[in-house]
């Protein structure tokens, strides 16, 4: 009896909570942001509390329950968080003194702006017990593997402190000139989540449920304005930046080259809803290096966008079409390629511009102009990108959107090869982009059209997906059309003259005691043909997933797999007798993945990919190991072994990919990063160490040197005497706001 009334106060308080809106009142008191939480005007604002659960289950109040307040006043929206703790004399888990860490075991509190109210795209600022910040772009409702962006940046103030009575607190302080929203608002949308990992829980203000995301924009709570919204003055970001560096190509037998490269972005609010970024000379030779990986695909890798200047709004450029078919990657902007040898060769972008944000509460504009440089040692032209994207809101939470993208040079040709480089190329499309009020239901149905100098055949692309996710079911299932003469040559498209589909389903079982949080089993298949083949490949897969509480997961899917091979291909990667086109492989293979409790100090995920391969056998072992001295930061060795063995007159080989890392946070704003590369498949050898000093909010100085080595020399070993390229960088950049 006892019991039952406990779990209805239970029942009845969450259900409290659930229709709760708070309100965001105006201060006049000065707040100093120290996460002390001992200022007045803390006294007079609203809060936010009886935080739910949502990981390991979604049925119960918070373990470690978290009151958090909002305010605000001409200047900036501050958030406070005082997050209880079921012990008192216990750590705190951070990977390290980094800006924007990330993880499902790293203690944080964070919250979430939807300041349209459109319940798909949203702000997201965190914090952890160690006062280190992060901050985020939302876009697809936050769900999916690209609704999830840390890779923005933006100033704002934000500080932690520990109590050894049990708990920890903390404070924000963020512009509003930082945030995108409209004039004469009464509400944003708004949520708080803290990740525990003394208990490996996740615990919000407004209940999600264990199926979503706990980023999910669909159904957060109300934050109602004192006052509605106002312009906050002149909102202009000059972020100036100066560059030295010396570089030397020894292979080549070239000279040492030394460069000095000025410029700067400005990022101006023509609205606080809409915002041009301009850039001119931009730099990006502080962004991180792309981590390898052993190259064994037929078809061109994906690596994702990285630099500043193309992140804010990037959804909509970025996201129509699906993964793997994209009419728009902006890393294809400062890369052209060599035609005689397939390389890609960097070039310069003197300058570049993008318009981007609300036009009213329903209407979103995107537009973007970039212009590179031409390279006269390959005969490329300077081209300019433009494109301009257009998407509005339709039903709750759904929208219609379209795009135009033309790629141009204005050289005469005589002025570059226009055997092998085209003057230009365009493409126009639409897309209507689907979602449920409740996030339940997700779809997508497009269609693309691409145009050349010359008229090819069925240069279009069409395609749907639709997906269905509750407590129990998660399926999802997506069909495209990939036109022969289809070429959008600023996007990502790895395979042309291709009809596919593809489905997936999962079930969950969430046993109420152990240490498992959630298993079951899934089906999954995947075809793709065209009219003039046949089949050009499919596989078929028996799926079976386990989640602990821990938050360690496992992952495993029995493959039988069919692969048509339409041009010759070597599939040991190591430059052999290729397989013949017109011959085509079927066979068996296993595919597994397991990932560690991450809150330990010592964590690895391992992976592997093993069994029948082609007309030969694959053996794969591939993973990450992790040691974490906290706070200070970690080192680990990313590494891959692929042992591939085919019959006679065909290749055998023994690939490996070592990459150790260390990452050092000697405090929150001096981190030093070398990340060493070891790629038997090309035998290089790659040093990339970074030394970044974060002097004022956004402004920082980085020393990047980068070394390559020829990965054996004739005796087996490694020559780091015998260097085939180098190069050292200086950078200091400065973010001003006027």
């Amino acid at each position: 009896m006892l019991r039952g009334s406990l779990f209805f106060c239970l029942l009845l308080v969450s259900s409290l909570s659930w229709s709760q809106e708070i309100q965001i009142r105006k201060t006049d008191q000065k707040i100093v942001i120290d996460g002390l939480l001992n200022d007045q005007a803390w006294s007079t604002a609203d809060s936010a509390d009886h935080f739910m659960q949502q990981f390991p289950a979604d049925t119960s109040l918070a373990n470690s329950q978290t009151v958090a307040k909002i305010l605000y006043d001409d200047q900036f929206v501050y958030i406070s968080g005082k997050m209880y703790n079921l012990e008192k004399d216990r750590s705190y888990f951070t990977p390290s003194l980094r800006r924007d860490f990330f993880g499902d075991a790293v203690d944080s509190f964070s919250v979430i702006f939807d300041t349209f109210q459109d319940e798909t795209n949203g702000f997201i600022f965190g914090i952890n017990p160690y006062g280190v910040r992060r901050e985020g772009l939302l876009t697809n409702g936050g769900t999916g593997r690209e609704g999830f962006s840390l890779d923005w940046d933006n100033k704002w103030y934000g500080e932690a402190v520990r109590h050894p009575e049990g708990y920890w607190t903390a404070e924000m302080a963020i512009p509003l000139k930082t945030l995108r929203f409209n004039e004469g608002q009464s509400q944003w949308n708004i949520n708080f989540y803290r990740v525990d990992s003394e208990k490996a829980e996740k615990s919000t203000w407004t209940p999600i449920s264990v199926n979503f995301s706990i980023i999910n924009l669909a159904n957060l709570n109300k934050a109602n304005w004192e006052e509605p919204t106002t312009k906050t003055g002149a909102n202009v970001s000059f972020i100036p930046y100066v560059a030295a560096g010396l570089q030397k190509n020894y292979q080549e037998g070239q000279e040492s080259e030394s460069n000095f490269d000025i410029g700067f972005d400005l990022k101006y609010a023509v609205t606080p809803g809409l915002n041009l970024d301009l850039t001119v000379n931009p730099d990006f030779s502080q962004v991180e290096v792309d981590q390898q990986v052993t190259n064994l695909d037929r078809f061109e890798i994906f690596f994702p966008e990285r630099r500043q200047f193309f992140l804010e709004n990037a959804d909509l450029f970025s996201n129509y079409g699906i993964r793997g078919n994209r009419p728009f990657f902006s890393r294809r902007i400062g890369i052209t390629k060599d035609e005689s040898t397939g390389q890609n060769m960097q070039t310069t972008i003197p300058y570049g511009a993008r318009l981007s944000g609300k036009l009213n509460d329903n209407l979103r504009l995107g537009v973007l102009n970039m212009q590179d440089s031409r390279d006269e040692t390959i005969g490329a032209p300077a081209y300019n990108y433009s494109m301009f994207s257009l998407q509005q809101k339709v039903l709750d939470r759904s929208n219609i959107s379209l795009f135009g993208i033309n790629k141009q040079t204005f050289l005469s040709d005589d002025e570059y090869d226009e055997a092998n480089y085209s003057a230009w190329n365009r493409t126009f499309g639409a897309d209507f982009n689907f979602q449920s009020a409740n996030n339940e239901w997700n779809g997508k149905a497009f269609y693309h059209h691409s145009f050349d100098q010359e008229q090819t055949k069925n240069p279009f692309t069409t395609g749907f997906s639709l997906s269905y996710n509750s407590t129990h079911w998660s399926i999802n299932g997506f069909s495209q059309i990939i036109g022969a003469g289809y070429n959008p040559q600023v996007g990502f498209v790895r395979r042309v003259n291709l009809q596919q589909l593809a489905q997936t389903s999962r079930y969950r079982i969430f046993p109420k005691k152990g240490p498992i949080q959630s298993h079951g089993p899934g089906f999954d298949f995947d075809l793709k043909g065209n009219s003039d083949i046949g089949f050009l490949d499919w596989d078929i897969n028996l799926l079976y997933d386990i989640t602990w509480k821990s938050s360690a997961k496992f992952s495993s899917r029995l493959r039988r797999e069919y692969v048509y091979l339409t041009n010759d291909f070597d599939p040991s990667g190591s430059g052999g007798l290729r397989l013949p086109a017109g011959s085509d492989y079927s066979y068996n293979l296993i595919i597994a993945r397991y990932e560690s409790d991450r809150r330990k100090k010592f964590s690895y995920n391992l992976s592997t990919r093993s069994g029948g391969y082609y007309n030969g056998t694959r053996l794969n072992l591939e993973g990450s190991l992790q040691f974490r001295y906290q706070p200070l930061g970690f080192t680990s060795l990313n590494f891959a072994y692929n042992r591939i063995r085919l019959p006679a007159p065909y290749s055998d080989s023994n690939l490996f990919l070592i990459g150790p890392r260390f990452d050092f946070t000697f405090t929150k704003k001096l981190f030093w990063t070398t990340f060493i590369q070891y790629n038997s498949q090309i035998e290089n050898v790659n040093i990339n160490s970074r030394l970044q000093w974060r002097f004022a909010p956004v402004s920082d100085i980085f020393i990047v040197y980068t070394d390559n080595y020829l990965a054996t020399n004739d005796d087996g070993f490694i020559d780091f005497g015998a260097s085939k390229s180098r190069a050292l960088v200086f950078k200091m950049t400065y973010w001003l706001n006027f």
